[in-house]
């Protein structure tokens, strides 16, 4: 048995859900988490959880509020010394083995001063240690942007990239990509198409979507994350916060309409459903999964601005298209991604890149 010392980015609940996944099937070894915001409200029902602030993204009127994103983010950086400083005295009394980081700012910075493995485990890196072919009009965002997982989250010695599509790893970096983790509540769907819609924002609103489901479609549209929860306005049900409801209607629909979130891309695209995207334009790792998600034929992006019935209409008319080319593409990498962690636990580094691995 080992110990672990994770770090978990705690805004929306993506981070945390992989993280859970991981321990429960990792389970002989001794997990201790760290995080802060949403995520200790997954974690802390099955595991000892240490609450610490870490950098996140504010959000307001389907926009990322810099300022109070900023004004989060600078007392944090000051006082970084202070919160690393914390984590070492963790590292002292936990003792841990290895550390891993899915977007935590201290528990790396902490492992390298106390000489400790650390392995990168996130998404988010898939933009800093890959290389692509992006449009115009996201070079400037990718650049910009992409200063944050390069410089603030830079990645560790090793990393586990976990996603959809596999851009070709940079050879600077030590990296792996493998296919999503998916919780086992998801695997255990069986899918089928009743011909509903589900739609889900999970980092902000806007109610020109509500006004575009009304007049664009004639289906039935459950939506999720919006602060009304109940009710309806035509064709569109405002749902209530509920795993079973969610993966049920996730489970039955004809094709999903969401932000850019790759934990519901992937959970969608593994169940075989097409995908319209809506990325929020300050994110740009919701605009590369946009990119992907149109460029490999499993649906369509576009602007929360932009809508049109027209758009939706002729994504409707695609969707044998887009189905057809979902089910040539490879979404669960539960157990590849759970050898390679047990790897990197057992040895404290990721295994050569052709080596079988099998949870030992």
């Amino acid at each position: 048995m080992a110990r672990i010392l994770y770090g978990i980015h705690g805004t929306g609940h993506g981070h945390a859900m992989r993280g859970l996944t991981i321990a429960r099937r990792l389970g002989r070894h001794e997990f201790l988490f760290v995080a802060d915001d949403d995520a200790p409200r997954v974690l802390e029902p099955e595991f000892r959880v240490q609450r610490l602030p870490n950098l996140g993204t504010v959000f307001r009127n389907y926009m990322v509020d810099l300022r109070a994103t900023v004004g989060r983010a600078i007392p944090l950086l000051w006082h970084r010394k202070r919160y690393i400083s914390q984590v070492l005295r963790l590292i002292e009394d936990f003792k841990p083995d290895v550390c891993m980081t899915d977007l935590e700012y201290f528990v790396p910075r902490a492992a390298e001063q106390a000489g400790l493995p650390c392995l990168t485990l996130d998404h988010q890196h898939i933009i800093t240690c890959c290389r692509h072919d992006l449009p115009p009009n996201l070079w400037w965002d990718a650049f910009l942007q992409g200063l944050t997982p390069r410089w603030l989250f830079r990645p560790t010695e090793e990393n586990l990239l976990v996603s959809f599509y596999a851009p070709p790893v940079l050879p600077k970096y030590r990296a792996r990509v493998a296919p999503p983790i998916l919780r086992e509540t998801v695997l255990a769907l069986r899918p089928r198409d009743e011909g509903h819609v589900l739609v889900y924002q999970s980092n902000s609103t806007h109610r020109r979507l509500i006004e575009f489901l009304q007049t664009a479609t004639r289906r039935t549209c459950y939506v999720f994350g919006y602060g009304r929860e109940e009710g309806r306005e035509g064709n569109v049900v405002f749902m209530k916060k509920s795993e079973e409801g969610f993966l049920r209607l996730l489970e039955g629909c004809a094709y999903v309409i969401q932000g850019g979130s790759h934990t519901l891309m992937s959970e969608a695209l593994h169940l075989g459903k097409p995908i319209l995207t809506l990325p929020l334009k300050a994110m740009v790792e919701q605009r590369f999964n946009a990119l992907y998600v149109e460029r490999l034929g499993y649906g369509m992006q576009a602007d929360m601005l932009g809508l049109t019935p027209g758009l939706l209409q002729d994504f409707e008319s695609r969707l044998p298209g887009f189905a057809a080319n979902i089910g040539q593409g490879r979404f669960c990498g539960n157990e590849e991604v759970f050898g390679l962690v047990d790897h990197f636990v057992r040895h404290g580094r990721l295994p050569e890149r052709g080596t079988p691995q099998v949870v030992g």
